[in-house]
């Protein structure tokens, strides 16, 4: 079969599987996912076997130690798969929910039932953990899912598609529901991002070049973040240790992720007393500053920063600092710089929080808390599929409420209309 034919087969199996999905209940879709939990469970040398050729071929290719640690599997990373498996089952089904009714003067009931989005493209890179989350994620929320993975990992996600695929005739729902692109070639990706008849969503999750070329090159909706440039505001109102722990946390704890602090913002009244202690706590850490003028006025030995640190997301341990006049200017820095992705401020000041929490244009925005927090779990949304920074038709992390979307429904006694 040519490539276009298998692809054209996989979108004509996950638009027929969404159709059973989106009438499935509760029951059946959980027994599914815990079903894939417990056959990950007994497959772990199967798994980890298919995972260790990905590994060599890796290896061989020169791919860096970070890629190959992502891309490895162990008995630990598959333990922690069932786990997400199980508690993704444990959340509220959110398909059927009503979310809104209201009464017409003629005696109409007008409501909003959630509904699945139907298909959903997922194209990502390495880790092959991703795999089952995605998997896992839209099953529950009643949406199909075509999973094209990176191509270091093609062997590792075939095995792990397989295993899903059992789980779901078990369940006795469609096998096809959950479908593995099973080809290295880029080409597919072109493909399936021209197939608008059969897939309802995409979401692409990796590297920035990644997400360009799928947003680029796709005529479905996408839902994307290019990157994380996160910043940490700190007033002239704030509680400088409490800061101090805040901004340490937001760089430090794991600097190449999406949400780690990229920039720090500090108010001149303040600099000079939480700047040096800031600055010893983060070298210590192996941390690097770059900062602008006035902050080198306060610590000398720190590199100056160019214009393009201010747009950096350096996913290292590598910081830009800069000193504001005002909450103001740091809105206005953020507005300029930012990705619309996670913004924090730290203050004791009622008014400038609520300021910042109304005026800053970001997908979550927190006082006195480490950017560190804007995650699926960690805001209790259970699990998420990643993090959208384009609004529509979410904003923020993608949990199984933002899988779905809404439609009217109407409740008459035989109304006709005039």
């Amino acid at each position: 079969m040519s490539l276009q034919g298998l692809i054209t087969e996989i979108g004509v199996d996950a638009r027929a599987s969404a159709k059973v999905l989106r009438a499935a209940s509760r029951e059946k879709k959980d027994m599914a996912l815990k079903t894939m939990a417990r056959l990950l469970s007994h497959r772990k040398q199967e798994i980890i076997q298919a995972n260790s050729e990905d590994v060599k071929r890796a290896q061989h290719a020169g791919l860096s130690q970070a890629m190959i640690d992502r891309l490895t599997v162990t008995e630990t990373v598959i333990d922690a798969m069932v786990q997400g498996l199980e508690e993704v089952a444990a959340l509220p089904d959110p398909v059927g929910e009503i979310t809104k009714m209201w009464k017409r003067p003629n005696g109409l009931m007008v409501g909003k039932m959630r509904i699945p989005l139907g298909v959903i493209g997922f194209i990502y890179e390495s880790r092959p953990n991703v795999t089952v989350d995605a998997a896992g994620l839209c099953l529950k929320s009643g949406n199909a899912v075509i999973l094209r993975g990176g191509s270091e990992a093609i062997n590792s996600n075939i095995a792990l598609a397989s295993i899903l695929a059992q789980a779901l005739e078990d369940a006795a729902l469609p096998q096809k529901a959950v479908q593995v692109v099973p080809s290295t070639d880029r080409e597919a990706v072109r493909l399936l991002l021209r197939m608008e008849n059969y897939i309802d969503l995409v979401i692409p999750r990796g590297g920035e070049g990644l997400i360009r070329f799928v947003a680029e090159n796709s005529r479905i909706p996408v839902l994307k973040h290019y990157k994380g440039v996160c910043h940490i505001y700190v007033d002239k109102a704030a509680d400088l240790e409490m800061a101090r722990q805040i901004c340490f946390n937001a760089k430090v704890q794991r600097p190449g992720v999406c949400n780690a602090m990229e920039t720090l913002l500090v108010h001149r009244a303040v600099a000079s007393r939480f700047l040096p202690p800031m600055y010893e706590r983060l070298k210590g850490a192996g941390v690097e500053l770059r900062g602008c003028p006035k902050t080198l006025e306060i610590l000398t030995d720190v590199a100056q920063a160019t214009e393009q640190d201010w747009y950096a997301e350096y996913l290292d341990l590598v910081l830009a600092v800069k000193i504001v006049s005002s909450l103001d200017e740091a809105i206005e820095h953020i507005d300029k710089y930012g990705s619309n992705h996670t913004e924090a401020i730290v203050t004791n000041d009622y008014l400038r929080a609520h300021r910042f929490l109304a005026e800053v244009d970001s997908s979550v925005v927190l006082v006195n808390a480490s950017t560190r927090f804007n995650d699926g779990g960690q805001l209790g949304l259970g699990a998420e599929i990643g993090i959208n920074t384009s609004k529509l038709h979410a904003f923020g992390p993608m949990g199984l409420e933002e899988l779905t979307t809404t439609k009217f429904v109407v409740f008459g006694s035989g109304q006709t209309r005039n």
